[in-house]
């Protein structure tokens, strides 16, 4: 899909995937690309414009629009509003209700928790001597700790690793094309199992977050409709396990290729907070805002006109590194500060798990410079590959030596 001549986005061209960096440089000149994927899309690569986009909730709506491809992506919600493509009042609402089962006191209860899983899992792979980091650690984790949240037995996480993939795998596939068969299985046997879930919580209350938002729901008040609370569980799974899963696997790569950086963060452990926002900037774990905004009424931005139902791709990887924001914005660098990179988001759609993505992170990588003082790539010069979603930006096996 190319614009100007200077400029190339395709997000199903596998090189392009693999290292789209390059690419977004001519989005931070000039006014914003635009695209056709079956409609008019502009692609917002500037920071002072994806800031704009994200926070001007009168000239830009969250409610996607009507485009057969974004609502094939988006099919496993069945319409119910979530966080990211709802403007106010319901989003007020929604982030009101979901808000209370995320209070920072909350996230902090979950650290010990958290920790002695990690030391499981990579206690585990020090026994074979090689860490696979995606298999034994990012994809199994994050998906154990949303898991529990829930509510649901830890043993059954390969069954939700499995369900997210589908849903993953469906987010590449190229506009006008059916979705797999694997992806609709997926969001199918997903959304069964949660409701199945939500039923057993209205029978039999436990002390998990499912039953806390069931027992809202029956108590009246400010809830969540039914489709609205399968919705958010479903949103949950896969949000706060792909981010974190991808998180863990592209900062251990960026610090695998950056040895000074490495070494300076084992020599200073205290820069581990820094050294988190970095990973989040650099290689961030989504690389279009899934707000996914849409122009509400004539607007210019960056000198682009755009009319009311344009769709925007705001590409928050593009944003981290507009050197008119971050001073040498493609060196990794763990000491950046300040650091108000986009990765979660800005304003109200702000990511809500990413307290608990930042806590999941920094356990990680504390406990593998503690266990595994000699971590490095397996082999330095074997290329990187990448899980099938541009959007989703994921490594799909990183082999370290420990």
């Amino acid at each position: 899909m190319s614009g100007e001549q200077d400029f190339y986005f395709n997000p199903w061209d596998e090189a392009f995937k693999v290292n789209p960096y390059p690419h977004y440089k001519a989005l931070h000149s000039g006014p914003p690309r635009m695209i056709n994927l079956m409609a008019p899309i502009a692609l917002i690569g500037r920071y002072d414009d994806a800031i704009r986009v994200l926070t001007d909730h009168d000239t830009f709506t969250g409610v996607k629009p009507d485009i057969p491809w974004i609502n094939q992506q988006f099919e496993i919600f069945r319409g119910a509003p979530i966080l990211q493509n709802s403007d106010p009042p319901v989003h007020t609402r929604l982030r009101r209700v979901i808000g209370k089962a995320f209070t920072p006191r909350m996230i902090a209860s979950m650290e010990p928790h958290i920790q002695q899983v990690t030391d499981e899992l990579y206690d585990a792979a020090s026994a074979r001597g090689e860490l696979e980091v995606m298999a034994d650690i990012a994809n199994t984790l994050p998906v154990i700790v949303i898991a529990e949240i829930l509510g649901v037995p830890r043993d059954e996480y390969a069954k939700f690793k499995s369900w997210c993939d589908g849903f993953v795998a469906g987010q590449s596939n190229p506009p006008g094309m059916p979705t797999p068969a694997e992806t609709h299985d997926a969001n199918e046997a997903l959304r069964s199992y949660f409701a199945e879930e939500i039923e057993k919580r209205k029978r039999k209350p436990a002390n998990d977050l499912l039953s806390m938002m069931v027992a809202a729901e029956e108590a009246g008040g400010e809830t969540l409709t039914p489709d609205e609370l399968l919705a958010f569980v479903v949103l949950l799974l896969i949000a706060g396990n792909e981010t974190t899963t991808n998180l863990v696997g592209n900062g251990m790569l960026a610090l695998a290729r950056n040895p000074d950086q490495l070494a300076r963060l084992r020599s200073d452990p205290a820069l581990m907070p820094k050294a988190i926002e970095e990973m989040m900037r650099y290689d961030p774990p989504i690389h279009v805002s899934l707000a996914l905004p849409a122009v509400r009424k004539p607007v210019e931005i960056g000198g682009l006109r755009l009319e009311p139902g344009t769709l925007m791709f705001v590409i928050l990887a593009a944003a981290n590194r507009d050197p008119a924001r971050f001073r040498d914005p493609d060196k990794f660098d763990i000491t950046r500060d300040p650091n108000p990179h986009l990765s979660f988001g800005e304003g109200i759609h702000h990511c809500l798990g990413a307290p608990l993505a930042r806590l999941e992170g920094r356990v990680v990588f504390n406990t593998a410079l503690k266990k595994f003082p000699q971590l490095r790539l397996t082999d330095p010069d074997a290329p990187p590959t990448y899980k099938g979603s541009y959007f989703f930006r994921g490594l799909k096996e990183l082999r370290m030596a420990i």
